[in-house]
């Protein structure tokens, strides 16, 4: 199994897991001052920093710079989709999914290659 391409997308997928949480989770306690929401979240996205620096350094040797950022953006739609339907019952609607679906078509492309 190699790791050097297995560990970069868990890793980017973890850290904008972290992120969406840190952008979006202060949004159930409305009531908690803003420098609370901002401190909590800054403190998640210490975590999402410690999975998304080393993802990229690892992640260099074997992918190129266009499909890291690729992925980081696929995982935070992705992440995203999960936080809203998560913790705000929100789930994507079909306009929704087919932008989605767009967005991956696109990030295939950049896998492709040249």
């Amino acid at each position: 199994m190699n790791w050097g391409l297995i560990l970069p997308p868990l890793m980017l997928a973890g850290s904008n897991l972290f992120m969406n949480v840190a952008w979006y989770g202060h949004l159930k306690a409305p009531h908690k001052a803003i420098w609370v929401a901002v401190l909590a979240s800054w403190g998640l996205a210490f975590f999402e920093y410690w999975l998304a620096v080393p993802a990229n350094r690892l992640g260099s040797k074997a992918y190129s710079l266009a499909q890291l950022k690729t992925m980081q953006e696929v995982f935070s739609l992705a992440g995203f989709v999960l936080v809203a339907w998560a913790l705000f019952g929100q789930k994507p609607g079909l306009a929704q999914l087919a932008g989605f679906a767009l967005i991956i078509a696109g990030a295939a492309l950049i896998f492709k290659g040249n």
